[in-house]
């Protein structure tokens, strides 16, 4: 009953900070323009059966919440089922819940003070005082710890990362190359920098994150944050962090990019380069490239609930905090 009593808890908070909770569909024109994400697809049939067009089980809510925010709302969040083909492991389903939520008009910042907010919480509704996974611990009630991605490749992979980005976004494949392979990482002839880049987060850095406490993974590289605002004080970077908890990724949060022009070259970027790796690109969404300018300043953030289930009560697999997990091996 742990995540019964933690979802309930959840709502609460949402609801005592004045978040409307709304009901995105999960059909959508586009799921999405992740290179590396898949999506589940469907056709639409009239009456007669005949087909109208294809439909997606959307893999986030984003779009819809975003044409919820440029229709006015100031502070949404949606808790509910999202898609993702292709994952499937201890931490990884192809049916999960995402909560997801958003801050109009305030600063980007806000959300790590939620996300801290969010750990006290579940951890008080599952009656434990520590986060656990893969025999890591952690502190559901001590503030984060806050590092930048650049912080953290120098201290657990001694590479400059920043020296390999340029302030247009460019990149220097074959400068990561030379420091990734100093430190001990494998690179194929055939890596792209951004390969090269989760080949180090995940070989050297992610097994680092969240000991003792959450943290709040801070100031990615331009390359990798694709729906994000360029940093202030730095253009190599973004407003985007991701919340780590005993090694796990837990959230992923943006200072959210508004401009539908640049919005629209980054899909078309990324749809680019899903096509050369997986033979396949997912539509865009025009009505919310439309919509985007009418998006105020915005910071946003998914959060995998059964992941924070699961650090809540010891859980060593995804399956153990779902109700009914999808069949996933041939009938």
């Amino acid at each position: 009953m742990a995540r019964v009593r933690i979802l309930r808890a959840l709502r609460r908070h949402f609801e005592a900070e004045g978040f409307l909770e709304v009901e995105p569909s999960c059909l959508q024109a586009s799921p999405g323009n992740e290179p590396h994400l898949h999506a589940f697809r469907t056709e639409l049939l009239d009456v007669a059966g005949r087909p109208v067009r294809s439909l997606y089980l959307h893999t986030s809510p984003e779009f819809a919440c975003k044409k919820l925010l440029a229709a006015g709302e100031r502070r949404i969040v949606a808790i509910g089922p999202v898609f993702r083909n292709r994952e499937a492991g201890p931490l990884h389903h192809p049916e999960f819940t995402m909560v997801e939520w958003y801050r109009a008009d305030e600063p980007y910042e806000r959300l790590g003070r939620d996300c801290e907010a969010l750990l006290a919480t579940a951890a008080e509704a599952a009656g434990t005082k520590r986060l656990r996974f893969g025999g890591i611990e952690a502190d559901p009630f001590q503030p984060a710890e806050r590092l930048t991605v650049a912080e953290a490749f120098e201290r657990h992979a001694g590479i400059d990362l920043l020296a390999t980005v340029a302030a247009d976004g460019s990149t220097d494949r074959e400068g990561l190359a030379r420091q990734a392979r100093a430190a001990g990482i494998r690179v194929a002839a055939d890596d792209s920098w951004s390969d090269i880049f989760s080949r180090v987060l995940t070989a050297k850095i992610e097994p680092e994150l969240g000991r003792g406490r959450a943290t709040i993974l801070d100031a990615y590289p331009i390359p990798e944050a694709a729906l994000a605002r360029p940093n202030p004080a730095d253009p190599r970077t973004a407003e985007r962090f991701e919340l780590y908890v005993c090694g796990v990724e837990l959230a992923n949060a943006f200072g959210e990019l508004t401009d539908p022009v640049e919005q629209r070259r980054r899909f078309e970027d990324a749809m680019a380069l899903k096509e050369r790796l997986y033979g396949e690109r997912h539509p865009i969404d025009e009505e919310f490239l439309e919509a985007l300018s009418l998006v105020p300043p915005t910071a946003g953030i998914a959060l995998g609930f059964e992941r924070l289930v699961m650090l809540a009560t010891g859980a060593e697999r995804i399956e153990q905090v779902l109700w009914a997990p999808v069949p996933l091996e041939p009938p």
